[in-house]
């Protein structure tokens, strides 16, 4: 028994009928997709954000801010480089942000338009697209590939493959070493590379993430997206039926058959829809948009495409396969009664949050103080009587200069009488550098009662403003 599926036919040994009562194979082995080229308005914002991701991820990496990389995760130094700013791993808050931020704009644009994100901006999307067109500039459109695949090999099917291969594989590499750019300096990485001194930890992320982009975009493609990706799972729990998504206007388009030009639908009782499966041959994961909303579609809009191009060509009305809400559908509401429903409190509520948080993080970094320490009792050295009748206790401090510059630091004590640093008060870091120092710390004998007392390091920058404030206990021996 065999079923169609998409544009695949499949081997059923065992299955289950759908509401159609057709056989739906368990364990369907997987066949090729040949997704047809397509142009129109969502292909040319798809491509238009392939662009604009690859321009920012192949070339942010090369950018300099000063005598260092713009954009440098360092997880060797603990310090993050983005733009004007150096991070620590004590700043783990924002980079919670960042994540918060992320999920947040996740669901903002599913809510508004359902995969908005992974039909446009996702990365297998966007390599995806790119390996796609490497294969057609090799093998040619669908038909071709799907006939040279069916034809016994040839000097001309070999140097194809091969050269699509090549390509690929080049894509890849430079899409690893690129990745590898942003956490190790990617002019020494490419320097490193050029004279064979990678070293084998460069060498293996290189070829990791070389291998997964070649993988995932070359081969397993739409796979991905249906099977791996866990998002295709729990969208439906952020869609509802004011969601824009790619939907097939049914009562529009049935019942459905093929016409010439010139025949009057309405005569041959059919709908708009032609039964051409043209929208079957452009969608990248193979389903048929006709049978509604199914979790594999990836809200890329070619199927809207390829099928404004039927209309026009027929002579109907645009629009048979669009962006709109179940509700919109229903009730047949105009553009402006659909986006009226579009913003309703949901969208409101997850864009007033989105909002806040940017605005926090934003006025949490610009209030930011340039420079951390650390301050810790040293235990190697008890409390003590020195000359004059004082108490002294010693502490280990380390000054983190954040910014990048050489920066001067004071450091005083306070909470007891006549509490005074005794060693050297000044400190002077490198820019992004750390520095440890010994600082010993003295009271009068009879300035508190034996046991632990609390007092503060106070730390000020004379050459920035800063000014920190740090815990710490005293000891009074008995």
């Amino acid at each position: 028994m065999k079923t169609e599926v998409g544009n695949a036919i499949n081997e059923t040994p065992a299955g289950a009928r759908d509401s159609d009562g057709e056989v739906i194979s368990l364990y369907q082995a997987h066949q090729k997709i040949y997704p047809r080229s397509v142009t129109g308005v969502f292909a040319n914002w798809r491509w238009r954000l392939v662009f604009l991701t690859q321009i920012v991820f192949y070339g942010l990496p090369w950018l300099e801010w000063g005598q260092r990389q713009m954009v440098l995760f360092d997880l060797g130094a603990r310090r993050f480089y983005i733009f004007g700013l150096v991070l620590y791993p004590q700043d783990f808050i924002y980079l919670t942000g960042m994540l918060v931020v992320s999920a947040l704009s996740l669901f903002l644009f599913t809510a508004v338009a359902g995969r908005l994100w992974c039909g446009y901006a996702c990365p297998q999307t966007v390599y995806t697209e790119i390996f796609l067109w490497i294969e057609r500039k090799f093998e040619g459109d669908r038909a071709a590939q799907m006939r040279r695949d069916a034809q016994p090999w040839s000097l001309d099917k070999f140097w194809r493959k091969g050269g699509k291969q090549l390509a690929w594989i080049a894509v890849a590499l430079w899409t690893g070493f690129t990745f590898v750019g942003y956490f190790t300096p990617i002019r020494s990485l490419g320097m490193e590379f050029a004279q064979g001194n990678v070293g084998p930890w460069g060498i293996f992320w290189t070829g990791f993430y070389a291998f997964a982009t070649y993988g995932n975009a070359g081969f397993m493609r739409e796979q991905v997206c249906k099977y791996m990706c866990p998002y295709a799972r729990f969208q439906s729990a952020m869609f509802d039926k004011d969601t824009l998504i790619v939907t097939y206007d049914t009562e529009r388009g049935e019942p459905r058959g093929g016409r010439s030009r010139k025949a009057d639908p309405a005569a041959l009782n059919l709908g708009s829809c032609t039964d051409c499966s043209l929208c079957i041959q452009v969608c990248p994961t193979g389903i048929d948009i006709r049978k509604g909303l199914q979790y594999e579609c990836i809200g890329c809009g070619a199927c809207a495409d390829v099928c404004d191009t039927v209309m026009d060509k027929m002579g109907y009305a645009r629009g048979l396969v669009r962006y709109t809400t179940q509700n919109a559908m229903t009730n047949h509401w105009s553009r402006a009664q659909t986006w009226r429903h579009v913003l309703r409190p949901r969208v409101l509520l997850y864009t007033s949050i989105l909002l806040a948080i940017v605005v926090a993080m934003g006025v949490s970094l610009s209030l930011r103080t340039p420079f951390k320490v650390n301050v810790v009792r040293d235990r190697g050295v008890l409390a003590r009587i020195v000359s004059g009748g004082k108490i002294e206790n010693v502490y280990q401090l380390q000054v983190m200069n954040a910014t990048e510059s050489t920066q001067r630091y004071r450091i005083t004590a306070q909470g007891l009488p006549g509490l005074a640093v005794a060693s050297d008060n000044l400190v002077t870091v490198d820019s992004t550098q750390a520095s440890r120092l010994a600082v010993r710390v003295q009271a009068p004998y009879d300035a508190a009662p034996p046991g632990t007392h609390p007092i503060h390091f106070e730390i000020e920058s004379l050459d920035a403003p800063g000014h920190l404030s740090e815990k710490s206990i005293f000891m009074v021996p008995r």
